[in-house]
């Protein structure tokens, strides 16, 4: 999502922090939008500024006291520059009285005003959060996101060769269901993707010949997990018989790559899918392998050295 109206997060986070709106209804369409191409983005939420205006602007008791010790021109001045930049929305700490002048302009130029029993800091660390959430890089990505050895991993692969038998018998190993079919991501932080399920899809997986299983009634609440970050991707690929050999460091390394995500890449090891493999297995040695690369054990390269250390003390031909 790249807009935010003051309805929509009115709605998210009014009943949370006990929300009143005491003025400017009709501009419940003011939105916080992101732009990419301004060279200095608009703070989203702080405390009141005139200089550098926030979107969302938080009064607390050091503001409105701010305000109080202005001549009556000075107090003039500084309330229409707090409306001229034209705030998404207005919002007072600790149910404290609101002046009248903020209140009429308010209701003047449509701004929403707000009213909150909680304190600024209470207030300005959510709404930091929450903001960046909803605003943040979204994508919709086919397959089955799954938690296998406490890591987020996207089973994907063409229609029918096995996502959802690999995720069911994933989870009679033990494993977590995530999102089945359609999992949605988010960049909650430069190169950390967090992925979650579509309301709708909550709790179910659909395996072809039995239809749609509710996970969370047949294996019970743990087999269910409501959010992961995304950490690995498993690719099934069908497996031609005619297909030419493998590359040598392929057998080595194994078929490993990497998959650009949000602008992130993220690992990616193919499994070839053939008649009488057991992918559950396959799968979670490959979650286990790519646990041990992230620590620094890799393989491929031990076996490398060993081979090379081995030739260096073969004598000379």
């Amino acid at each position: 999502m790249d807009r935010l109206t003051a309805r929509q997060l009115f709605d998210a986070i009014g009943a949370r922090f006990g929300l009143r709106w005491l003025a400017g209804m009709r501009g419940e369409n003011r939105a916080i939008e992101i732009d990419t191409s301004m060279e200095r983005r608009p703070s989203m939420v702080g405390y009141l500024n005139v200089i550098y205006p926030n979107k969302v602007q938080i009064i607390g008791s050091e503001e409105l006291r701010y305000l109080d010790a202005l001549d009556s021109r000075q107090r003039w001045e500084t309330v229409q520059k707090i409306f001229s930049s034209q705030p998404t929305a207005l919002l007072v700490t600790k149910d404290q009285a609101i002046p009248s002048d903020l209140r009429e302009a308010a209701e003047e130029t449509h701004t929403p005003l707000w009213i909150s029993p909680k304190r600024g800091h209470e207030l300005l660390t959510y709404l930091q959060y929450q903001l960046a959430r909803m605003l943040a890089r979204q994508t919709t990505l086919h397959g089955v996101l799954m938690e296998v050895y406490s890591i987020g991993v996207l089973i994907t692969g063409e229609s029918g060769t096995g996502k959802s038998e690999l995720a069911l018998e994933l989870l009679t190993r033990g494993h977590r269901l995530v999102a089945d079919d359609a999992p949605e991501f988010t960049l909650i932080a430069p190169d950390v993707i967090d992925g979650t399920c579509p309301e709708m899809l909550r709790d179910l997986l659909e395996v072809r010949g039995l239809g749609v299983l509710n996970v969370r009634e047949m294996f019970g609440h743990t087999a269910v997990k409501p959010s992961k970050y995304l950490r690995l991707i498993v690719h099934l690929q069908p497996q031609k018989l005619d297909a030419p050999p493998n590359d040598p460091m392929t057998r080595l390394t194994g078929d490993v790559g990497y998959r650009e995500v949000l602008d992130v890449q993220v690992p990616q090891i193919v499994i070839p899918v053939a008649p009488g493999r057991n992918i559950a297995v396959l799968c979670e040695a490959a979650v286990r392998s790519h646990l041990l690369k992230s620590k620094g054990f890799d393989p491929a390269q031990t076996f490398i050295d060993r081979q090379a250390h081995q030739m260096r003390r073969l004598p000379p031909w």
